[in-house]
């Protein structure tokens, strides 16, 4: 009885700790100036990533000006992090497109990339499996279903938190947590 018990206590420590186990993001995309940027350029530092799309209606305005807030705010508190906008809607969003869009909300593009070059049933993906959110286009309609969360992402690649980006934006609280990190 004590072998069997002992066979089952490892075998759920081995089973606890998989679980366990983060799931590290890996991504290259094509950022708004048309180069290669991923996790390898995110390696080691604090960021904060978006989902949006230029030509949204209601949410990717308000989001991207609030991005430009915190940006703003952490700039001026020395901190530093880099920003990610994943376009939820690829096909539309070139790099062209998207520098066009940022350029609207006087995105600093030192430490703020815009992404694109990917296909639309891998930007779902990707937001599933590295953000458990969804992302979906309905077909023939040119507006893409999206969270609206700023996620912070630590060092490690790993998400730390998530906080609204449409209303009510807690940037204190997140500026807090980026220095924490």
């Amino acid at each position: 009885m004590k072998k069997g018990f002992f066979y089952i206590l490892i075998l759920c420590i081995v089973l606890l700790t998989a679980c366990n186990q983060e799931n590290k993001m890996n991504f290259t995309f094509t950022d708004q100036d048309g180069n290669a940027f991923g996790t390898e350029q995110l390696d080691g530092k604090v960021w904060v990533a978006n989902f949006i799309f230029t030509n949204c209606e209601t949410v990717c305005p308000p989001m991207t000006a609030h991005m430009a807030k915190l940006q703003q705010m952490l700039a001026d508190e020395g901190i530093e992090a880099e920003i990610v906008s994943f376009s939820v809607d690829p096909e539309e969003d070139s790099p062209e497109v998207l520098k066009e869009f940022a350029n609207k909300f006087d995105a600093d593009f030192s430490n703020w990339h815009f992404l694109t070059g990917y296909s639309q049933a891998e930007i779902e993906e990707f937001a599933k499996d590295n953000f458990a959110t969804l992302v979906q286009k309905p077909t023939n309609q040119d507006q893409v279903l999206h969270r609206t969360a700023f996620y912070i992402v630590d060092k490690n690649g790993n998400i730390a938190g998530d906080y609204s980006g449409v209303s009510e934006t807690p940037y204190e609280e997140m500026v807090k947590k980026i220095k924490d990190l």
